[in-house]
């Protein structure tokens, strides 16, 4: 309410009680309005009354919530059901025009409101993260492999000879596929045994770019987040390839916003070489619904070249949900999830190590991962030739999601190209492994729940010979592994 409003309910009721739920009034609004002045992430997080204050004020805002409205459009922000109108805080209209996401709507000035106060605090939190110098973000209604499907499509514009992108490999086939639906022809980039680890070939991604002519590559595509034993591509000296051939610069940094390494590895990128773009999961990396991602990069007018390349309107969900909770959660309860997360993968390495060490396995040596881990399967191996899905199986159906499988030797088909060792990041691995990160939400329980079920597991089939047939109802988890995009 307004000052007018509150002075006439003070004749209704005692003006100092009034007084009261003027000031508290105030208090929320004070939040609002050092939100809309700074456009940065709150240190504190909002009460949820604030938030939902907050979301009525911009909701009021939208045509279709006016009083008075008379809609005789195509596009009037109808809802039948006042479920989904709740669900949304009758926020319909969505965000973006047809030529621009990230253009404001007359008929919808609180949605773009929204869509701007959403790209403004993801940028301040991509900086407290690690990436200080990035220039511009937006967030995007689509999941991480749709999102960069729309990079390089833009990229098309700037290359337009250009018909090949320099890929070092990394399983999952989303990032696989994006490249293709784009159109283009993806260069694998086999990856090198160092140790245990899986790392970039700097040397053969040269010897690609002299063979194919840097003029006919689009650009290079390399992942930062990702499954042990591969770990987070040589970005710094990726970059400067790519600023040396005059090449753009992609990075795949699905769950990377949870990790600083991944982060700073983006942010020295930037600072020695060329980075054009970087993408970013949201349900990853702030716990919300999959549906959206955030394209950022260090040069703004690249950003919002990408933007409008997405054509029309777009869902306002993935926004909402994300401002809904950095808001709530304010910039020390997110990054409280951060030191958390890295506290735990400690907790995880050294109790799979243990565990390791009691079956006759070992802890595969991966320090340059900072969210996933890697326990060798060579005596399960050993044991029985479907001992090691088998356990995939297994553990599935004691409820341990998130866990990975890889047996030796898997061979898969996508889009035309064989992978050979296909979840391995590698043609011939020297071990079958088993997969487990330390995510941003994870807690102890987890991971102490997850080592009991798991050694339970790993001590039945042993004692079976590897069989263990009663357990052989679940899929195999390696089969349909957890998303990496």
């Amino acid at each position: 309410m307004n000052g007018e409003n509150f002075t006439l309910c003070g004749k209704m009721v005692a003006p100092s009680y009034v007084r009261q739920g003027s000031q508290a009034r105030r208090g929320h609004e004070q939040l609002i309005r050092r939100l809309l002045e700074q456009g940065k992430c709150p240190e504190e997080g909002w009460s949820e009354s604030t938030v939902e204050l907050f979301l009525n004020e911009l909701a009021v805002m939208d045509s279709n919530n006016f009083l008075g409205n008379c809609g005789v459009g195509e596009r009037e922000g109808r809802v039948a059901s006042s479920l989904v109108a709740r669900r949304y805080y009758r926020l319909i209209h969505g965000i973006g025009r047809s030529g621009d996401i990230a253009a404001v709507q007359p008929k919808a000035a609180g949605s773009s409101l929204l869509n701007k106060l959403t790209n403004s605090v993801v940028l301040d939190i991509l900086k407290i993260s690690g990436v200080r110098s990035v220039a511009s973000c937006f967030v995007v209604p689509m999941a991480t492999g749709m999102s960069l499907t729309l990079c390089f499509l833009t990229l098309r514009h700037r290359r337009p000879r250009a018909q090949y992108i320099i890929w070092p490999r990394i399983d999952q086939k989303s990032c696989f596929k994006s490249m293709i639906t784009a159109g283009f022809e993806p260069v694998v980039v086999e990856n090198v045994l160092e140790g245990d680890e899986l790392r970039t070939d700097l040397e053969a991604v040269e010897r690609k770019i002299e063979e194919l002519g840097a003029e006919n590559v689009l650009c290079v595509h390399s992942t930062t987040s990702c499954f042990a034993p591969r770990v987070p591509d040589r970005l710094e000296e990726l970059a400067a390839t790519c600023a040396k051939h005059e090449i753009p610069h992609i990075v795949n940094n699905a769950y990377g916003v949870q990790s600083s390494k991944c982060m700073h590895l983006i942010q020295q990128g930037a600072r020695v070489g060329r980075i054009d773009a970087f993408v970013q999961s949201l349900d990853k990396n702030f716990m919300v619904p999959v549906g959206g991602a955030i394209i950022a990069g260090f040069d703004e007018s690249f950003v919002q070249e990408i933007s409008k390349m997405y054509p029309g309107r777009a869902s306002a969900s993935p926004s909402l949900d994300v401002l809904i909770t950095l808001l709530t959660l304010g910039a020390s309860g997110y990054k409280k999830y951060l030191s958390e997360r890295k506290e735990i993968y400690s907790f995880l390495a050294q109790e799979l190590k243990t565990l390791a060490s009691a079956h006759g396995e070992r802890l595969l040596h991966t320090p340059h991962n900072p969210i996933s881990l890697a326990m060798s399967l060579d005596g399960l191996q050993a044991s029985s030739d479907q001992a090691v899905t088998q356990l995939g199986s297994m553990l599935f159906t004691r409820q341990v999601s998130g866990a990975r499988v890889i047996p030796l030797g898997r061979e898969q088909v996508v889009n035309g190209h064989t992978f050979r060792g296909f979840m391995s990041h590698a043609e011939s691995y020297p071990c079958p492994y088993l997969n487990a990160a330390s995510a941003i939400g994870i807690t102890r329980e987890d991971v102490t729940l997850c080592m009991k079920r798991l050694d339970r597991c790993l001590r039945t089939l042993k004692k079976d010979g590897g069989a263990a047939r009663s357990c052989s109802t679940g899929p195999d988890v390696d089969q349909e592994a957890p998303d990496e995009e």
